[in-house]
């Protein structure tokens, strides 16, 4: 695909290993671009969805902005999963 100055397409993987790990790679890229070391600590590796993104784009725990800056510089970005914050549940304990 053709990348507008503007906008990035990107490919978006997870892991078997890592809940809520996920790199964002160039959408022409694809997994190639995971780095090795990062590719074993995520384990069996799948696409998850491919999405145009836009520096104004809503993501759901990074900045459209900073995810394009990272891929343009690094060749990918990784959305770690969120930090647990708050009361933990118990059920009847």
């Amino acid at each position: 695909m053709i990348e507008k100055a503007d906008a990035m397409y990107c490919k978006i993987f997870k892991g078997s290993k890592e809940q809520e790990l996920y790199v964002f790679v160039p959408f022409d890229k694809g997994e190639d671009n995971i780095p090795e070391a990062l590719k074993q600590k995520m384990g069996v590796i799948s696409e998850v969805i491919s999405l145009e993104i836009t520096a104004e784009k809503k993501l759901a725990r990074a900045k459209a902005a900073k995810v394009m800056e990272d891929i343009r510089e690094k060749g990918f970005y990784v959305q770690l999963p969120p930090e647990i914050t708050g009361q933990v549940l118990f059920d009847g304990d």
